[in-house]
């Protein structure tokens, strides 16, 4: 072996090895089904498949919160926060991503969301109430 092509060699087993080392693998949409701790609050959130969508609904929360107290219709203030289901229409939009309706317990409001897949323990949530005015979190999985 040439000097030449040792040095190739060493430089390609050492790129393999970081690769490896990283722990480097193709997030695939499918890793965003389990539990997820939203750091934000606390609360574990469910995602989960219903058909071929997404569906995630809290299973608990730390905040004190026990109804769904701000929600804009009247008649469902009274339900209860832990079973809310917080995304129904999750439809995979890329090979690490879901895109949907979001519900945000803490004001009642809906946003069109985006669900990233980074890694198997964390997922990037991202909230838009426009095209523009868009706010991202990461979240990790309970384990």
């Amino acid at each position: 072996m040439t000097r030449r092509s040792t040095a190739f060699a060493t430089a390609f087993l050492l790129a393999a090895g970081l690769y490896a080392a990283t722990g480097a693998y193709a997030q695939k949409a499918d890793d965003a089904f389990g539990v997820w701790l939203n750091p934000e609050n606390g609360s574990n959130i469910e995602m989960y498949k219903c058909g071929d969508l997404l569906c995630a609904k809290i299973l608990k929360v730390k905040d004190g919160q026990k109804t769904d107290d701000k929600n804009p219709d009247a008649a469902k203030r009274t339900q209860p926060i832990e079973g809310l289901v917080i995304m129904a229409d999750g439809k995979k939009s890329g090979d690490n991503k879901w895109q949907g309706s979001l519900y945000n317990r803490e004001n009642g409001k809906t946003y069109s969301g985006t669900i990233t897949v980074k890694s198997k323990e964390a997922i990037d949530l991202s909230g838009c109430v426009a095209a523009v005015l868009c706010r991202t979190v990461t979240w990790t999985r309970v384990k």
